[in-house]
């Protein structure tokens, strides 16, 4: 799983995966691919349709939770809640370069009851900084 870094064990954070990224991610035991990547927003990168079409003819499952620069909501973390809850295995979320994909994961764990902290260090192991949302992490996490 080369470029697939571990936010748990059984959820992974990627930059933008070209179609052979999808081989790879069948190789890897993955089961469901999260794409938080917006149309559009790199048209020389494969597309969402083109990347679940890859990811169906692989048997591997596949959610589209676009994020754009405007920042989260909270039907795109419910959302994400329920591609995590719902996966029947490892779940590779991507988009640029893997921070949108580990913050909307981190949001999901806080409002699942995880523990900032511990999702906070997770995220870092993964060589992602989620410091940016950690308010948001504290309150989901204390409702």
């Amino acid at each position: 799983m080369s470029n697939f870094k571990p936010l748990s064990q059984n959820v992974f954070a990627s930059e933008q995966i070209s179609l052979a990224g999808v081989k790879a991610a069948k190789a890897a035991g993955i089961t469901l691919i999260v794409n938080n990547r917006p149309d559009g927003e790199d048209p020389s990168a494969p597309q969402s349709e083109d990347v679940e079409a890859e990811a169906k003819s692989a048997d591997i499952g596949y959610v589209s939770i676009p994020i754009g620069h405007s920042g989260f909501s909270e039907q795109q973390v419910d959302a994400m809640i329920e591609a995590l809850e719902s996966a029947e295995g490892p779940v590779l979320a991507y988009c640029r370069s893997g921070t949108r994909s580990t913050f909307l994961w981190a949001l999901a764990r806080a409002k699942m009851g995880g523990n900032p902290d511990e999702i906070t260090q997770a995220a870092m192991s993964a060589g992602y900084d989620v410091s940016p949302i950690r308010p948001m992490l504290d309150m989901l996490a204390a409702r």
